[in-house]
């Protein structure tokens, strides 16, 4: 059993008189006591809910707005800050440390420094040397004084009376608060803040995006119908559900085809300005065509609604959600007239068709060309690229494809730009013939060239002088009046 006896154990008691002597030295150096009273609050704006901010000399240098916070365990200085410090006998001690503010977030600081620090004027200043955390990060403050330094002054703050006290040489030094750019500080937070908040709210980030819902768009009879028939097949296919209460809301639009048909698509334009945009790049259509000469036998193909060929993840689907008179909608699936669609496809066929582009297949969003370089190859050119559809399960429209094409079956023009003896080529113009177009004459096919150069160049023709060279006979349709009356037209 082990006994316990309070009081001095043998061989301390000589330790008591050199406890009193030290004690008494102490005492002696520290006369004066840290107090704060009605004095100290002369020149102060009152009342105040304001920060403790002061300046300080550190490493030689006058440091402004340094704030000090008792509840920072560490002395945090600020990179933009020690740029501006004279460091030619100082160097930064690589060290990882990790931070964790108030809302949890986290930063990683890029090392630690040793520097003075001063605080106090004339005879009451104090230096003490204390390490400094140095964190890159935007910040209103220069220095965080945190409780490592307050310490190794031996400091006491008093935020109500904005001074910090510490000892000195037996006296009480201080350092007063500068009020007036703790105000600017909170001022420039404030507005930094207000800007992240509009930055959040634009981005649609974090959810703090305020949803649109539309009200529905009233159509014809007719129009209605088209929007009815489609929605059926969305639903058949699965690229649709109805929604019960929809965060998002966008009305349908009908844009009718060149073949006559009617499209629905979606007016996502309040959705798309809160989005982030995807930069990914697109393919220049003006060098995919340029890779194609040289190669006998071209095949095109469609991908079947491409976009649709992309599904939504869950939490996303309820913000392309769409209106009409049969009820609210939203896809499951990528849907056209989104701002990312186009970029997000690009990214997708560039990754399936990676060991093929540039080889023997071009890509450009949707459309899928396959150039064989000889008659022999276009088989085998064939095989791999259906080898490649069949792997990602990625669909055609059989209506949109064309195989084996030859100079027959499309036609081209080019604009050119003239400077001096040069001639540079500024856009590149084609279109692929269709029923009844393939049964035209040479000149027809010439004539139509030159009617879809037009309509695509448009502002070209209106705005400068343009001649046409061809070694088709095409200024006869003007001059002959026996021919037809579509050329002529």
């Amino acid at each position: 059993m082990s006994i316990y006896r309070w009081g001095l154990q043998p061989g301390e008691e000589n330790l008591e008189p050199k406890r009193d002597f030290e004690s008494r030295q102490f005492n002696k150096r520290i006369r004066a006591t840290i107090s704060f009273g009605p004095q100290d609050l002369q020149g102060i704006c009152l009342p105040h809910n304001d920060a403790l901010v002061i300046y300080a000399k550190i490493a030689n240098c006058t440091t402004r707005r340094v704030f000090v916070d008792s509840s920072s365990s560490v002395n945090v200085l600020f990179q933009e800050a020690l740029d501006q410090i004279d460091l030619k006998n100082h160097s930064l001690e690589l060290v990882e440390t990790t931070f964790f503010g108030f809302a949890g977030h986290t930063l990683r600081s890029r090392g630690e420094i040793m520097l003075l620090i001063t605080m106090g004027s004339g005879e009451l200043r104090k230096s003490v040397m204390t390490i400094f955390t140095v964190v890159n990060a935007p910040s209103s403050y220069n220095v965080i004084l945190g409780r490592q330094a307050m310490n190794a002054f031996k400091a006491v703050a008093s935020i109500y009376h904005r001074k910090i006290k510490f000892p000195v040489k037996g006296k009480i030094g201080e350092v007063r608060d500068d009020q007036p750019s703790f105000r600017k500080c909170y001022d420039e937070t404030v507005r930094v803040e207000k800007k992240k908040a509009r930055l959040v709210i634009a981005k649609g980030r974090e959810g703090s995006a305020r949803p649109v819902v539309k009200k529905k768009r009233h159509f014809g009879p007719k129009k209605d119908k088209v929007i009815a028939d489609r929605v059926k097949e969305l639903l058949k296919a699965g690229q649709i559900w109805e929604v019960q209460f929809p965060t998002w809301l966008s009305n349908v639009v009908l844009v009718q085809k060149v073949t006559g048909k009617w499209r629905m698509c979606v007016d996502f334009r309040d959705l798309n300005k809160v989005c982030p945009k995807d930069c990914y790049p697109l393919q220049r259509i003006d060098q995919l065509v340029d890779s194609t000469s040289s190669y006998e036998l071209l095949s095109f193909m469609d991908a079947y609604h491409g976009y649709h060929q992309i599904s939504l993840a869950k939490d996303e689907q309820e913000k392309v959600g769409f209106v009409t008179f049969g009820g609210n909608f939203c896809y499951t699936v990528m849907s056209f007239g989104l701002k990312n669609a186009g970029a997000i496809y690009q990214c997708l066929m560039d990754k399936i068709f990676l060991e093929q582009a540039g080889r023997n297949v071009e890509v450009y969003v949707d459309d899928i060309l396959i150039k064989s370089k000889k008659t022999t190859f276009f088989i085998f050119d064939l095989e791999e690229t259906f080898s490649t559809l069949r792997k990602y399960g990625l669909k055609l429209n059989p209506s949109k494809c064309n195989f084996g094409i030859q100079s027959d079956y499309a036609v081209s023009s080019f604009l050119i730009q003239e400077k001096g003896a040069d001639q540079r080529p500024v856009y590149y113009v084609s279109h692929d013939l269709r029923e009844p177009e393939l049964r035209y004459t040479e000149l027809e096919k010439t004539a139509i060239a030159l009617v879809i150069t037009a309509r695509k160049l448009r502002s070209y023709f209106l705005s400068n002088p343009n001649v046409v060279f061809t070694n088709s006979s095409l200024g006869k349709i003007m001059t002959n009046p026996d021919i037809s009356r579509r050329l002529v037209k």
